[in-house]
């Protein structure tokens, strides 16, 4: 399927490369299915584009929480675990939304407190609401 993304321009998405959000993201519900870009040119290994198929209009950049010395652990619901149709905890990946700051744009801000879930055997995703954020969560310095 071929999609025009307003950051990368026209692409090629495979099938099996789409990530759906069975609810959507908050805010964005209409806009459920994504697939994970590396845009060329990137020299940031773990930085990537969610880009919406089903509406191009709608992109994120999304990180990796262990590039900002995040170590992310929290108990999925039984709805959760059944959006995400997950049978294995090691097929998860988390990944979190960045987005450029209003005040500084050389200081992005990143969503900690909604992380993306993915089950990538299933390629099921959901966004994960942390009421408060306490010692699951653990921040160190990263060189």
């Amino acid at each position: 399927m071929k999609i025009t993304s307003p950051v990368i321009g026209e692409i090629e998405v495979s099938p099996d490369r789409i990530i759906e959000f069975p609810n959507g993201l908050p805010g964005f519900e209409t806009a459920r299915q994504f697939t994970l870009l590396h845009p060329e040119g990137n020299d940031a290994p773990n930085i990537f584009v969610l880009q919406g198929v089903d509406n191009p209009e709608v992109t994120f950049t999304v990180t990796t929480p262990d590039i900002l010395g995040l170590n992310y652990e929290f108990t999925l619901t039984d709805d959760e675990i059944a959006a995400l149709q997950l049978g294995n905890p090691d097929d998860v990946s988390v990944l979190l939304i960045v987005r450029n700051n209003d005040t500084d744009a050389a200081a992005p801000q990143v969503n900690v407190m909604g992380p993306l879930v993915v089950n990538i055997d299933s390629r099921r995703a959901i966004q994960k609401i942390i009421g408060r954020v306490d010692t699951s969560v653990t921040l160190r310095a990263v060189a």
